[in-house]
């Protein structure tokens, strides 16, 4: 599918706010509810639009330590790879995982309470895994910008 102008103003107005009702969205680009309620069924019926999530605000629900762990596999194989991300992935704490090209494989956000958290999920769950060989992670100090929002 090839996106008109409509679709690329329908999804950054979403990407902004998906609570948006189709009557203020219909508004917002001088279309019908119904033309706006086809659209939306239809970027989401094609994987334009994912998934509807509510950004929480970490900090109001005890998240106080972000890290970013850049992971290191003893081996390369298919299998070793496949079932190193099946593993992390059931990991709450894992908020996101990279495989990457370059020094090191993977690269995960972990959101974690404190220090403490941090440091019992990388003694129990992380570095227990048997395709890791080291984990380096740095602590994020402070945010300046954090968005969810992609240009287009």
């Amino acid at each position: 599918m090839q996106l008109d102008d409509t679709d690329i103003k329908l999804l950054r107005l979403l990407q902004q706010d998906a609570t948006l009702s189709n009557k203020e969205l219909s508004f917002k680009l001088h279309k019908s509810i119904a033309a706006i309620h086809e659209r939306v069924k239809k970027l989401k019926a094609q994987g334009y639009i994912k998934r509807t999530v509510a950004i929480v605000d970490r900090h109001k629900i005890g998240i106080g330590l972000i890290s970013f762990s850049q992971v290191f596999l003893k081996a390369h194989t298919a299998e070793v790879l496949n079932e190193f991300e099946r593993d992390v992935a059931k990991f709450p704490e894992v908020m996101e995982c990279y495989q990457m090209a370059g020094s090191y494989d993977f690269m995960l956000r972990i959101a974690t309470k404190d220090m403490d958290a941090y440091h019992m999920f990388l003694r129990h769950k992380l570095a227990v895994l048997p395709q890791v060989n080291t984990v380096q992670t740095y602590f994020v100090l402070s945010e300046t910008k954090s968005e969810t929002a992609y240009s287009i």
